[in-house]
């Protein structure tokens, strides 16, 4: 059985980030990947995010609270100007989506139910596939892929079991997916 990957590669990252509206338009799934790929968050947390918990009187808020399906717990996740621009723009596509559906993120228009968990993989698959990825990619990359790319940028490893709330330090080194290319860039940079 294949391990979820997070994507390394920065650009076959920005291809994938970009599938949506560079190749196959389609304004909520390229949405659905930016706010899986800022956030953090599981993918059921963020197929049930509603228009209530993501925007005020018509503004992207800055911070979202969301309980964690898995974990119960409570998490405030700051939204950065790349994922607030996207959902702005989302807000104004998407007309008065809001009130016909409660959630961001819905299978059809006049549903009032959240994309399932199959749809947003086969959302996912697709991009990944079409751009030429070969690694295994599935819903949770999309999380795996923020922690990669936090560790990378210097975020320490015990901030980022906090962000994920995980519950051992094991749990979080797993979820980077340290392989041995980057084993060898420290040994590489390391001069004594």
């Amino acid at each position: 059985m294949s391990t979820t990957q997070p994507i390394r590669n920065k650009h076959l990252l920005k291809q994938f980030k970009n599938y949506y509206m560079e190749q196959e338009f389609h304004p909520r799934n390229y949405t659905l990947i930016l706010v899986g790929l800022n956030t953090a968050l599981r993918i059921n947390d963020i197929l049930h995010l509603t228009w209530d918990m993501v925007y005020e009187k018509g503004k992207v808020k800055r911070h979202i609270v969301v309980t964690e399906q898995k974990t119960g717990k409570e998490n405030r996740i700051f939204l950065n100007n790349e994922v607030r621009g996207v959902l702005q723009e989302y807000k104004e596509k998407a007309g008065n989506d809001g009130y016909h559906n409660p959630y961001l993120f819905s299978s059809m228009p006049d549903s009032h139910v959240p994309l399932s968990r199959y749809q947003a993989y086969r959302i996912i698959r697709k991009a990944a596939q079409n751009i030429g990825m070969e690694d295994f990619i599935s819903c949770h990359s999309l999380r795996k892929t923020f922690g990669y790319h936090a560790w990378k940028q210097g975020t320490p490893p015990a901030l980022l079991m906090s962000i994920f709330n995980h519950s051992s330090y094991q749990i979080t080194r797993r979820y980077l997916c340290i392989d041995q290319d980057d084993k060898d860039e420290v040994f590489s940079k390391i001069k004594l």
